[in-house]
């Protein structure tokens, strides 16, 4: 049953609720795609400075060191955001948890390097662990002052942090390949990730710990049931890369990630906004069904506001995109298209099923978010496993590919019978926040139908075309985006 609509002071609280999640979507939005232009410009220029093969190792590392990253804090973060109160001492305790988590990563990570050289046939790769070891602490560091803002709903500083730390990150990258730093310019742009973002969280949310101690075992309890969540999500993140390589070799991995990144780093943009900007939200509403309702609903369509569009353009514009893109060598990338257009159809359900575990973590149900993270770790490297066995390259990136888009049906199935059965969210309520996205989605579409005839002979003109249609499209979507959904 519908709840009554919200009267007098819960229509202000319901109504202050969905301006702070547009005031976060369109701040942190706002960042991401400074954030992501930035990022997508440099990498195309570090391209073009680096062997597929040196892409191939740099990738393969920067995955290590995501998956031994996602220890960092065993979820203590989230502890913060969703703790009712919380006292300095508590957050004195923690950080000293925290650090020395992180400093046990990064012993592990320089430990592993050696075995990791070894099972890759890849002489080098080891020193490169230097950089993941040296970040593990910058980041552990950053968690309880990127946590405070968060609980504060302080989204304007922490666009500021990520912007800043995307520049720092891509300068460097940059200035390494041009430097004629090989692999070492992907992972010293990771290193420089973490130490920007360190230091403008620090800028943004001063925090100094003092040696006192208070309790921290509920937080620390808390964390430990959400960290499963997080550590499955970053395996599942980079699990891909690495059976990849290990299946195909760096070079093929190396095709592999670019036609992945294009497709996908928008859409883990758009995850990484809903996670931060939802889940603060959520947490507030979780105990009003009808509220809870209309935060979800209206992130909804923010996500296929900002997704579906753009989405169907990248895979109409897949042959011209890469086409244009080559390595050190004069070595095109345009073979990975017929991968790039499945995975962009792919990266439209990954963003819809990203926004569910905020809302189950939110909610109180950090061992169901963990659960849905380990189901979908579980399905992608087991069909990985089957394809990279049986599969040989190339027809194998574009197989892989489908297993990205496959994967994510039964679990928006199953995400959609949850919110039906636990808070009488029904498939129809989910659905209507996509018409006006699909609508758009389809002028985009037909835009690039009609330019296919230039074939990859006119790439510049194709992807101009295509642009301006999505252009349209947006100004149309964007146009009173006040109303909720």
């Amino acid at each position: 049953m519908d709840e009554d609509p919200p009267r007098g002071d819960d229509a202000g609280e319901a109504a202050g609720h969905r301006r702070d999640l547009a005031r976060g979507f369109n701040w942190l939005g706002g960042a991401a795609i400074v954030a992501k232009a930035t990022d997508v410009a440099a990498i195309v220029v570090v391209l073009l400075y680096l062997t597929q093969h040196q892409v191939g190792i740099g990738s393969l590392v920067v995955s290590f060191g995501m998956m031994i990253e996602a220890f960092d804090g065993l979820g203590t973060g989230d502890a913060i955001v969703q703790a009712r109160e919380i006292g300095r001492r508590q957050l004195d305790g923690l950080f000293w948890y925290i650090m020395a988590i992180a400093l046990a990563m990064s012993g592990l990570a320089l430990l592993a390097a050696p075995l990791v050289q070894g099972f890759y046939h890849a002489p080098g790769m080891a020193v490169l662990f230097i950089a993941v070891a040296v970040k593990q602490p910058l980041v552990g560091a950053a968690v309880i002052p990127m946590a405070l803002l968060n609980r504060e709903l302080r989204y304007e500083r922490i666009a500021v942090v990520n912007v800043a730390a995307t520049f720092g990150a891509a300068l460097t990258r940059l200035v390494v390949a041009v430097a004629g730093g090989g692999a070492w310019s992907l992972v010293a742009g990771s290193l420089a990730a973490g130490a920007f973002t360190l230091a403008g969280s620090l800028v943004a949310r001063p925090f100094l710990p003092s040696p006192r101690s208070g309790p921290i075992r509920p937080l620390v309890r808390f964390g430990l049931r959400s960290a499963g969540a997080h550590v499955a999500d970053q395996v599942f993140k980079n699990i891909d890369f690495l059976l990849v390589g290990w299946f195909y070799g760096a070079t093929p991995l190396a095709l592999y990630r670019v036609v992945f990144d294009i497709a996908m780093e928008p859409a883990m943009a758009v995850g990484t906004l809903v996670n931060r900007t939802a889940l603060p939200i959520f947490a507030r509403v979780a105990a009003v069904p009808g509220e809870l309702r209309a935060a979800l609903l209206w992130s909804l369509r923010r996500l296929a506001t900002l997704v579906v569009p753009f989405m169907t353009g990248v895979a109409f514009l897949a042959l011209p995109l890469l086409s244009l893109l080559h390595d050190s060598q004069g070595h095109s990338y345009a073979a990975g298209a017929p991968a790039l257009r499945v995975l962009a159809l792919a990266a439209v359900l990954r963003v819809v099923a990203q926004l569910f575990p905020p809302l189950l973590l939110a909610t109180g149900r950090p061992g169901t978010a963990a659960w849905f993270s380990t189901a979908t770790l579980s399905m992608l490297a087991t069909g990985i496993l089957a394809v990279g066995s049986f599969v040989p390259a190339p027809a194998g990136l574009v197989a892989i590919a489908g297993i990205w888009l496959a994967l994510y049906l039964p679990l928006i199935a199953w995400s959609v019978r949850h919110l039906a059965r636990h808070w009488g969210i029904r498939a129809g309520e989910l659905a209507r926040p996509f018409r006006r996205p699909a609508l758009a989605g389809a002028v985009v579409a037909a835009a690039g139908w009609a330019l296919a005839p230039l074939g990859a002979q006119e790439p510049v003109a194709r992807i101009a075309g295509v642009l301006a249609a999505a252009g349209l499209a947006y100004a149309w979507l964007f146009r009173g985006t006040g109303a909720t959904p």
